[in-house]
């Protein structure tokens, strides 16, 4: 009776962790470069002093989709978007280098360049990117390299700034995707910068997600959370007719 309780309880409790992975995946089916999440469940044996009696159900989070979104044109010069394999190095919230294919950036009033989130734009050298402040005809190359006309200068005069650090990791096992939707590696080194990842300016990646597979696995999770309360609910009855056999009068 106990081990029943035990299991139900657990698949109860996972299932609903599912459920927020899915539920999040579908809240950012419209955010650029968002890459979805895998859920799956797992039992897992409780181990003791003793021999293990028990298991219990884990829900984890083995992997993200990784395939390329739908490419979405903007003509705006600070929208990039990467082409097949690869990811543009930013700088997070506490000053480390992660990864993100979120495409849409901006200059801040500092001629800073950040994307629409705020996070700084990294260049092959680990540094900001801190563009002049009078540039015409900004541009974006397909290896990063940032481009513009100073102002006043000849039509034909052309001066390359800083380039965007590109990054394709060896094996995309070897990074995790942070609550932040950044991508880190696992052992927390820096990925080194790829010349063959390309990118194309004017464009911007969408969403991976699939609203529809999200909503299938949103109605597949509720039908198992509500067995596994069904199995409580039993757990309990059974619980309570041993009470009755065992009572005496």
């Amino acid at each position: 009776m106990d081990n029943l309780l035990w299991i139900a309880m657990s698949g109860a409790k996972e299932s609903f962790n599912g459920l927020a992975v899915r539920s999040n995946n579908l809240a950012n089916s419209n955010t650029t470069g968002f890459k979805a999440d895998f859920e799956q469940a797992r039992a897992m044996p409780e181990f003791a002093d003793a021999y293990p009696t028990r298991a219990f159900a884990m829900t984890e989070r083995p992997g993200y989709n990784m395939q390329g979104g739908a490419m979405q044109t903007t003509q705006r010069a600070l929208d990039v978007a990467i082409q097949g394999e690869g990811l543009l190095a930013v700088t997070d919230s506490e000053g480390n280098e992660a990864y993100t294919r979120f495409g849409s950036l901006r200059l801040d009033a500092d001629n800073v360049l950040r994307t629409n989130t705020g996070l700084d734009v990294r260049d092959i050298d680990g540094n900001q990117i801190i563009l002049p402040a009078l540039v015409e005809d900004l541009n974006i190359g397909k290896d990063g390299v940032i481009s513009g006309r100073p102002q006043g200068a000849d039509l034909n005069v052309l001066e390359n700034y800083q380039r965007i650090k590109l990054v394709k990791p060896e094996d995309y096992k070897a990074i995790e995707k942070g609550y932040d939707g950044l991508f880190r590696r696992t052992d927390g080194t820096e990925i080194a910068q790829d010349n063959t990842v390309k990118i194309q300016s004017g464009m911007l990646e969408a969403s991976n997600v699939n609203p529809v597979e999200e909503l299938t696995s949103l109605i597949r999770l509720e039908r198992q959370y509500d067995a596994q309360m069904k199995l409580i609910k039993t757990a309990d009855e059974m619980d309570q007719a041993q009470n009755r056999l065992m009572t005496f009068e």
